[in-house]
């Protein structure tokens, strides 16, 4: 709904792996051979602002361009800039340190953030108890997926 609406949308994994994994399902959902045809981007590592690559993606994704970026932690880097990001999720938000915690919060000033875990950390489970976070639970897995 985000994208649809015309804001950014951004997809933090903390692996390439994981990370292609979504930018592959992310494509069959709403790439080109979806039908909605939004302009999806991978930002990983090997990509910073000095490859030729790199500065180019940064460019479309500040310029707008860019509808969603699936990305590692290139996303946290300081010289990203996103022209109105109204979106984040995170996957496995376990896996990412405190000083990355500390750069999504300057990233996600006024943006919905979306935090997926399995094994939530003691912190995130405080915050939910303290309603600081909303917290849901998904009790059933996805279709087709193998027990």
């Amino acid at each position: 709904r985000c994208v649809a609406n015309g804001r950014q949308a951004a997809l933090l994994a903390p692996t390439g792996v994981l990370a292609a994994q979504h930018t592959k399902n992310v494509l069959q959902r709403m790439g080109e051979e979806s039908g909605f045809d939004y302009n999806i981007a991978v930002l990983r590592g090997g990509m910073g602002k000095n490859t030729k690559a790199g500065r180019q993606l940064r460019e479309e994704i500040a310029s707008g361009k860019v509808d969603l970026v699936v990305g590692t932690h290139a996303l946290l880097s300081k010289g990203l800039q996103f022209k109105d990001l109204g979106l984040l999720v995170v996957d496995e938000e376990q896996r990412f340190g405190v000083k990355q915690k500390e750069r999504l919060k300057l990233i996600c000033n006024g943006v919905d953030v979306l935090t997926l875990t399995a094994t939530p950390i003691p912190r995130t489970l405080q915050m939910s108890l303290s309603g600081i976070r909303d917290t849901s639970t998904i009790r059933s897995p996805p279709p087709m997926r193998k027990p």
